[in-house]
């Protein structure tokens, strides 16, 4: 069996590809292009083994924002019926995060529904990040926009990853959200980084954007230096009462076309199956890991929706000769 082979972010493509490049990318046969990306994906990983994580929402619903995707946003309460919650208290994280390490995870991801963070708030999910890290699990926080000195307070927490997807391509982002701006979170991403974390960077398929779009999200994202090191690929969960809840349905081959296109972009980042991954069949998810993927969001739950039940997973994975990581 091939020996995992760590990413390093000292290897990358030596010319980060331009919207143009990626977008050919994306106009190759189908057949040709996933060969480049198991090519690329050969070089860099071992092409059995998949990273597993596990997410939690430690704060869920009443959130100011008004994302179009999302079920969390206070401004739509009443639509989705998600309930405000209040901050999971230090044992239930544990608990949670040791039941996680149980099914094989390896990463532990926190989400909290807030535009940032309080001070105050901080505190609490730094103690959670070290549970996390004293069960010897990677950390990973998604909060929302970072304020001064907090991504630094994080990592001096030993938070490993930091989560802050970009969504979209810069172009179609107004028609996502218009509570902040991409800027915004470009700006947070950039404080991760100066305070030494990890950054997990992704985005979101399927929303009613276009191939162009799409592949602007993939170059923007690659053109970060150094690009992401884990990059979540989320295919739209149209959830009842959102703004996005008609959205129409994305050929399932132009997602797998999404993957293969950011593993050849990004060689040497995990590539994330995230959110949608319940409805998405066997076959369909065996294709994304053919194109790339080679992480996933493991457990029942990803915040507010569904995720296969890890049984459904390790089934999966045998049949596919997969082991995790």
């Amino acid at each position: 069996m091939d020996m995992p082979v760590k990413p390093t972010s000292a290897d990358p493509s030596p010319t980060p590809p331009d919207t143009d490049a990626v977008e050919t990318l994306f106009a190759l046969p189908f057949a040709d292009l996933l060969f480049r990306a198991q090519e690329v994906h050969r070089r860099h990983f071992d092409p059995n083994r998949i990273q597993r994580s596990t997410l939690l929402s430690i704060k869920t619903g009443g959130c100011s924002e008004d994302c179009g995707y999302c079920s969390q946003s206070a401004r739509r309460d009443k639509e989705t019926g998600i309930e405000r919650g209040k901050l999971l208290e230090l044992d239930e994280v544990r608990v949670a995060a040791k039941a996680a390490k149980d099914k094989g995870a390896t990463r532990f991801c926190m989400g909290a529904a807030w535009r940032g963070p309080k001070d105050g708030d901080l505190d609490k999910v730094i103690e959670m990040v070290r549970v996390v890290k004293d069960l010897g699990m990677e950390s990973c926080l998604t909060l929302g926009l970072l304020g001064p000195g907090q991504a630094e307070k994080l990592a001096a927490a030993g938070l490993d990853y930091y989560n802050h997807n970009l969504d979209t391509g810069a172009e179609f982002y107004d028609r996502i959200i218009t509570t902040h701006s991409q800027q915004t979170r470009m700006e947070t991403l950039a404080s991760v980084r100066d305070a030494g974390m990890k950054i997990c960077c992704g985005g979101i398929i399927g929303m009613g954007e276009s191939r162009r779009v799409r592949a602007a999200l993939i170059a923007q994202l690659a053109s970060m230096n150094p690009p992401p090191e884990s990059v979540p690929i989320n295919h739209l969960v149209a959830i009842p009462g959102t703004p996005l809840e008609n959205a129409p349905p994305l050929d399932p081959f132009e997602f797998v076309r999404t993957i293969a296109a950011a593993r050849i972009a990004m060689p040497t980042s995990w590539v994330r199956l995230s959110a949608g991954r319940q409805h998405m069949s066997d076959e369909l998810q065996a294709l994304c890991f053919l194109a790339g993927a080679n992480s996933i969001f493991y457990g029942d739950k990803l915040l507010t929706s569904g995720n296969p039940e890890a049984a459904h997973d390790e089934a999966l994975f045998a049949r596919l000769g997969l082991t995790g990581c």
